[in-house]
C-alpha cells in the first residue's frame, strides 16, 4: 500500500516518497526505538520504553501494525487490532497506538497512517474504528478531528500521571 507524500498539499515533497506497508518481523528494532523516541508523558499512559527491550510481544504482533517508511526507514507507525474479541464486537476495530519521528512530524506522515488504518479497517469489514487518546493530546486530538472522528465519551481522571489526574477522551469513526 504505497503512498506518495505529495499527496499532502506538497508539504512532503522535500522528504521523497511515504510508504504505509504492514509491520514485518524485522521492524522490531525500529519500531524499538521510535517508541523510544516518541514517548512522552502527554501522549502515553505505559512507563518509559527501555533501551533494547521488545516492541513485538504475544498481544503485539507485527501484522497488528502498519508502519510509514521513508527510504529504508521507519518514521512512523499505527497499530490496528479488534479491542474486544467477541462476535458482538467483529465490526469494531481500534487503533492503539500513533507514533511518528519527530523529525517527520508536522509533514502527514500521521494522517497517512491513519487513512491506511481507516482503509485497512473497511478492508477487515469493520464499520466502526475506536481510538483512545490523553485529554491534553491537542495535536492528535485536532488530527483525528479532521479525519471525521467524534468524541463518544470521556473518562474523567482515568489516569494518574506525575501527580495529575489525566482524562481519558474516547473517539470513533464510524465507516
Amino acid at each position: 500500500m504505497p503512498v506518495r507524500a505529495e499527496r499532502q498539499n506538497g508539504r512532503m515533497g522535500e522528504m521523497g516518497e511515504v510508504r504505509i506497508r504492514r509491520a514485518l518481523p524485522r521492524d522490531e528494532k525500529a519500531l524499538a526505538e521510535l517508541d523510544r523516541l516518541t514517548w512522552s508523558p502527554e501522549h502515553s499512559v505505559m512507563p518509559r520504553p527501555a533501551p533494547g527491550g521488545h516492541f513485538y510481544d504475544r498481544f503485539h504482533l507485527p501484522e497488528h501494525f502498519l508502519v510509514a517508511e521513508l527510504g529504508d526507514r521507519v518514521v512512523g507507525y499505527t497499530r490496528l487490532v479488534q479491542p474486544l474479541l467477541q462476535p458482538s464486537a467483529a465490526h469494531v476495530r481500534q487503533i492503539q497506538g500513533l507514533a511518528v519521528d519527530p523529525a517527520a512530524q508536522g509533514r502527514g506522515v500521521g494522517r497517512l497512517l491513519l487513512e491506511a488504518a481507516v482503509a485497512e479497517a473497511r478492508r477487515q469489514g469493520a464499520s466502526k474504528l475506536t481510538l483512545r487518546v490523553l485529554s491534553g493530546n491537542t495535536t492528535a486530538r485536532r488530527l483525528y478531528e479532521r479525519l471525521g472522528f467524534t468524541v463518544e465519551g470521556v473518562l474523567k481522571d482515568e489516569f494518574l500521571i506525575e501527580g495529575r489526574g489525566v482524562d481519558d477522551v474516547l473517539m470513533a469513526l464510524f465507516l
